[in-house]
């Protein structure tokens, strides 16, 4: 009876020491995963069909976000090529102006930019129109520290909708977190923000940050919706738009600035990772696919009667 007592007794012991280095284990894990960083989002209004200026002003903000001792860094959609679509849609521009300033992923532009995040320590991520055989997308990249490329995502819904002529301006198919040195991050682009099946596609494929490359509304609707992409996820967000720069963390705009050049920083706190959810990603993005084939004939259609009566010269009286 004693030697079964004493038996019993050092298996609880036993039992109380392995949870007790299991949790310590787990907490440890979250520790790691919960980390904080100083990020930092830029705003800069990079010149039409300007490739290698911008391409200049570009790596010098990013130099002065180093120096304020960020650890990530991002900057507007259309950084490198200007953001021309606009205008190419518009016929102020021949689509085959768009050859002068698309990229290739794996071309020289690119790389400059991988240099730069090796010398920097530091991760980038910025908007480029990037060249994929004889079509182009509106593009984003995230480079991590070692100069790796960590993933890259296209545009996946259009302000100004979708025609299947335009080569120049393809759509996204879809919407995929990647893993950095701070965790799985998911990429929307400027109109993406509004949608918020997008990030939530994102987060069910493991996103503990979100990246938002931007160049349009600079409204505090724009603000709310970035905020609630964060709080629906709980996760943070750092937007770099062209005039206004905002990071949300822990539920809250804890940065923003309406500087048309600037560089904004602030701290957030990386979540602790999440396991990836591929039946309802999947399913939440085929729903979104379904939306959007209608959602963009309807904007393209209202795209082409703006853009007529701009050019319709008023009635004489």
């Amino acid at each position: 009876m004693i030697f079964e007592s004493a038996q019993k007794g050092f298996l609880h012991f036993s039992w109380v020491v392995a949870v007790a280095v299991l949790t310590t284990t787990v907490l440890a894990e979250r520790c790691v995963a919960e980390e904080t960083i100083r990020v930092a989002a830029i705003s800069y209004e990079p010149q039409k069909f300007d490739l290698e200026n911008n391409a200049d002003r570009l790596e010098q903000l990013f130099r002065n976000a180093h120096q304020g001792g960020a650890r990530i860094a991002v900057a507007p959609e259309g950084a490198l090529d200007g953001y021309v679509v606009n205008e190419i849609i518009a016929g102020e521009e021949p689509a085959e102006r768009m050859k002068e300033v698309s990229i290739d992923i794996d071309g020289p532009e690119i790389k400059r930019f991988q240099k730069l995040a090796i010398e920097l320590k530091m991760c980038l991520a910025f908007g480029f129109a990037e060249r994929v055989g004889n079509d182009v997308y509106n593009c984003a990249v995230f480079i991590n520290h070692a100069g790796e490329l960590c993933g890259k995502y296209h545009k996946m819904q259009f302000a100004e909708g979708y025609d299947e002529s335009w080569w120049y301006n393809r759509l996204g198919s879809k919407c995929r977190a990647f893993d950095t040195p701070f965790g799985r991050c998911g990429i929307l682009i400027c109109n993406d923000r509004w949608n918020a099946q997008l990030a939530r596609i994102a987060a069910l494929d493991g996103a503990q940050f979100l990246v938002i490359p931007s160049f349009g509304s600079t409204s505090e609707r724009q603000d709310e919706a970035v905020l609630s992409r964060g709080i629906e996820n709980s996760i943070p967000v750092i937007e770099a738009n062209v005039g206004v720069t905002l990071i949300v963390d822990q539920n809250r705009i804890t940065a923003i600035d309406r500087a048309r050049e600037g560089i904004t920083f602030a701290e957030i706190t990386i979540p602790d990772s999440r396991p990836v959810n591929t039946i309802l990603r999947d399913e939440e993005e085929r729903q979104f696919l379904k939306w959007r084939t209608d959602e963009m004939q309807s904007r393209l259609v209202k795209r082409k009667e703006s853009i007529k009566e701009q050019n319709t010269p008023p009635a004489r009286k």
